[in-house]
């Protein structure tokens, strides 16, 4: 296994079973209802995973929308995270090479306008077991605040904008980001240089990362 980043929790996956295949692990993710009586509709844990993914994907957790269609980042937020990577739709999904596991699998619901935190029983649960089996991965983005409190801890700044703006402690293969909502917009224009320097060096480490002939990123901007 590759040397992974002293960015990421090294944490046993205890849960583990010897000798299971990785559809067999993704079967038990999805069949997972250890939050059922916290959730405000039946467990959907939604991610999109393979051994082979080289590009690890990790947000907050699935929103209504996400929930119902049952796919990640199918959304405003998703078309601008992909912007962001200069990737079409195409490849964003093609889970041999870009695995998406939020911090969160399922829905949290929402209260006072807007989503709940992912359950806090999620991750340590499923993320170490879904790391060891991917062992290819070279990149993760943290996508937010609870990403970025999860795999990174004290290492984290004080303040998202902070963690952002301190990608270079964490490179080269993890990048912490903002979540690309719209309702973000107002952050972008006031933190100018995730703009001027992220965008540019994430699209062209996604890029890398992916080249194989044709990796049908989208033309950069």
């Amino acid at each position: 296994m590759p040397k992974r980043s002293s960015a990421i929790s090294s944490s046993t996956p205890a849960e583990s079973r010897a000798g299971e295949s990785f559809a067999d692990l993704l079967a038990r993710v999805r069949a997972c209802t250890v939050c059922a009586a916290h959730l405000p509709y039946p467990p959907r844990p939604i991610l999109c995973a393979s051994p082979t993914a080289r590009l690890l994907i990790v947000g907050q957790a699935p929103g209504r929308r996400v929930h119902e269609t049952g796919i990640p980042w199918n959304d405003p937020s998703g078309d601008q995270l992909r912007l962001w990577l200069g990737v079409t739709r195409e490849i964003f999904y093609d889970e041999t090479r870009i695995a998406i596991v939020p911090t969160g699998l399922c829905y949290p619901g929402t209260a006072k306008g807007g989503d709940l935190p992912p359950r806090p029983e999620c991750a340590p649960l499923w993320h170490p077991q879904l790391r060891a089996a991917m062992p290819r991965i070279e990149l993760t983005l943290l996508i937010g605040a609870y990403a970025q409190a999860y795999y990174l801890g004290d290492r984290r700044g004080r303040t998202l904008t902070d963690t952002v703006r301190a990608w270079r402690d964490f490179a080269p293969d993890v990048v912490p980001l903002p979540h690309p909502s719209p309702r973000n917009r107002m952050w972008m224009k006031r933190n100018p240089w995730f703009g001027a320097e992220v965008l540019p060096m994430l699209r062209d480490r996604v890029g890398s990362l992916l080249a194989a002939g044709d990796n049908g990123a989208a033309p950069h901007q």
